[in-house]
């Protein structure tokens, strides 16, 4: 999956799609192939009052968006962007932009078979 939990994304598909604005992933489902980002996706769940919720009411809660619906977002173009996924000069792997190429948060531990010799 492109994104993890604590990345900034932009939501670019869906009734909350604004460019250029991004909102912190909050969850990931992996098997489901969705996200939970804050803010998006917002819904209403109706409760009865009980004594854990004594006024009852209306309770608001992001649901999970596909994600396929979500870009990564870069901070050097301020916009969500695709990425690709490279091996650094010290061998760790990491997420890049495709447009301007800025790296975009390490994925592993550096690996010194990758590494590259100097």
């Amino acid at each position: 999956m492109h994104v993890r939990k604590d990345d900034m994304v932009e939501v670019i598909a869906g009734d909350d799609a604004e460019k250029g604005r991004a909102h912190k992933v909050l969850r990931v489902l992996p098997k489901k192939n969705k996200v939970v980002v804050e803010g998006v996706n917002r819904v209403y769940k109706h409760v009865r009052p009980s004594r854990r919720n004594p006024q009852g009411g209306r309770l608001s809660k992001e649901m999970p968006i596909d994600a396929s619906n979500v870009l990564l977002f870069c901070p050097n173009c301020r916009r969500g962007r695709r990425i690709g996924h490279r091996y650094a000069a010290d061998g760790h792997k990491e997420r890049f932009c495709k447009k301007c190429g800025a790296g975009l948060g390490a994925l592993s531990k550096p690996n010194p078979k990758y590494a590259q010799k100097t």
